[in-house]
């Protein structure tokens, strides 16, 4: 979908972008309910009733109500950033550094013809200092921040949101108002006991969309001609909470529970992984310590 160069330093790397998407989600589309005919979508003028041809229709700014600031195509293009074929590196930062919400669409670079080579170079690079790459790309006409990170053998881009496009966390007020409350050391030691519990490597394919599954399933059936009788849902009523302490030792109990039973997956705490690790080598002429008996 695009083919240009990474540029770093006085290096040149040709590349092919593909994107690194494919969204399962379930599209509908509007019907008449009379006749089964799908809706067509005009655009009409209230004001006349007339519909608009889509040569006649210019692009508003609203500053204020029912207050538009019209934008000629022509103004826009003019600033239009200079269409580059190149993702320009600008800096190399720690991937920890980034958090996860500025991330945006996933795209995958390919190497391009010539390529090879400082492809794999960068790559490698890239790994065994355990840097991302932050740059700037022109794609449709935007310009876009991006982040270029190994991904397997190949290189993965992110397309990135720009900060002031990210709403801070402290214009809510309930979380605000959560700064206030004091918990005890106690409380603390069993919700970490519940989280290290609970604590697994994270492997993305054991977790699927079951209701994009079921919606499809829905759809096999009626298309197979299967009469659905919809229940109502019942009303749920809602537990009276128990305290705070209660529920953590009740929730740790019945995880500890099912792991007896085996019913979920075998977990092992963060400090017995920490042990299962090989110890660091001991210095040269140290002694290892006698066992106890």
């Amino acid at each position: 979908m695009w083919t240009g160069a990474i540029s770093f330093g006085m290096v040149s790397v040709p590349v092919k972008l593909y994107s690194a998407l494919n969204r399962k989600n379930v599209r509908f589309h509007q019907l008449s309910g009379k006749t089964g005919v799908r809706v067509a979508q005009k655009r009409i003028d209230p004001q006349t009733g007339e519909e608009v041809p889509y040569e006649d229709v210019v692009k508003g700014y609203e500053i204020a109500p029912d207050r538009y600031v019209v934008i000629e195509p022509g103004e826009l293009e003019a600033l239009e950033p200079k269409k580059t074929k190149t993702i320009e590196i600008e800096d190399f930062v720690e991937l920890a550094q980034i958090d996860p919400v500025l991330y945006d669409h996933p795209y995958y670079l390919a190497p391009g013809p010539g390529g090879a080579k400082p492809y794999r170079l960068l790559l490698q690079a890239m790994r065994e200092t355990g840097r991302v790459a932050i740059a700037r790309v022109v794609i449709r006409s935007k310009e876009q921040l991006v982040a270029l990170r190994p991904m397997g053998e190949a290189l993965g881009m992110a397309t990135m949101l720009f900060p002031d496009e990210i709403l801070s966390p402290e214009r809510l007020e309930e979380v605000a108002e959560t700064a206030q409350v004091k918990t005890t050391k106690r409380e603390l030691d069993i919700a970490k006991q519940l989280v290290e519990s609970l604590a697994t490597d994270f492997d993305p394919d054991s977790y699927r969309d079951t209701y994009r599954e079921e919606v499809l399933a829905l759809i096999e059936r009626k298309a197979q001609g299967e009469a659905i009788a919809v229940q109502p849902a019942p009303e749920e009523v809602a537990p009276p909470a128990p305290d705070l302490m209660s529920a953590l030792k009740a929730s740790l109990e019945a995880v500890r529970a099912r792991e007896g039973d085996g019913a979920v997956k075998t977990r092992k705490p963060a400090a017995e992984k920490a042990a299962a690790k090989k110890p660091a080598a001991r210095k040269p002429g140290a002694s290892r310590a006698p066992a106890k008996r």
